[in-house]
């Protein structure tokens, strides 16, 4: 008599440095996080694992903490991690695996996400690729004013990449805000979700406003606008992190 398994499906808890990659998302023109991963998983389980991730990232952006799922008929535990961690690229590496139930999504079940984006004042050769250097110094008591604005609204559609198919353009921003550190400031961001270039685009419009280029009153307008071309350019990616992602059955 053949016993067959049945496939269990697993979250996986990982961190990844995004500078060699073109985001999370497999593609046919660069080699992506998703990519490295799914390799990786086919030699330990000796069949092709498709794995679907918490959310895109762009080219160059990290995550410290990203979570995907996948359903495989072999057995993970606890052990594994090892195992996998001495597979996966260096810039990589698994921190856990759970057992969820059948229905859990990695995607649709996060009911927040931070992001935060780091600057920094002086040039630095050795933070490059997980800072962007900004002069002038902006000022961030005006950025932190148009943080207070800026959760005070739902439709984000002003900071959204053109051409994308999207449901809905509403957002739930709980947390925004600028932080003074050592070498420069930090932006850090919480919602329920993001649109895609969403944080990036954010963080450029608010230094138009730390710069004098635009007023507190004219980001206002941009927001009721609804329109990109109104906002500020989107800043460069490796600034971006992934910091951390919430489950109610993760908690």
């Amino acid at each position: 008599m053949i016993s067959i398994l049945a496939a269990v499906k697993y979250f996986f808890h990982i961190a990844f440095d995004g500078s060699r990659y073109h985001g999370w998302q497999k593609q046919k023109n660069g080699f992506a996080v998703q990519e490295a991963i799914e390799k990786v998983l086919e030699r330990f389980t000796g069949t092709f694992v498709k794995i679907t991730g918490c959310g895109r990232t762009d080219t160059g952006v990290h995550a410290r903490n990203y979570y995907f799922h996948a359903e495989t008929e072999k057995d993970l535990d606890a052990s594994c991690v090892h195992s996998l961690n001495r597979m996966l690229p260096k810039d990589v590496v698994l921190y856990g695996v759970t057992q969820v139930h059948a229905d859990a999504h990695a995607r649709y079940d996060a009911i927040s996400r931070t992001y935060r984006y780091y600057i920094h004042f002086y040039k630095n050769p050795f933070i490059e690729n997980y800072s962007v250097f900004q002069f002038p110094i902006p000022d961030t008591q005006k950025m932190n004013e148009a943080c207070e604005i800026l959760k005070g609204f739902s439709d984000f559609r002003c900071f959204s990449k053109k051409n994308t198919q999207v449901g809905t353009f509403l957002c739930n921003i709980t947390h925004a805000g600028w932080t003074e550190t050592k070498d420069g400031m930090v932006f850090e961001i919480t919602a329920n979700r993001f649109l895609r270039n969403m944080v990036r685009a954010i963080v450029g419009t608010m230094l138009d406003i730390g710069n004098n280029k635009i007023s507190r009153e004219e980001f206002l307008e941009i927001l009721e606008s609804g329109e990109r071309s109104r906002a500020g350019e989107s800043v460069p990616p490796q600034g971006l992190f992934l910091e951390n992602i919430v489950y109610p059955f993760l908690l």
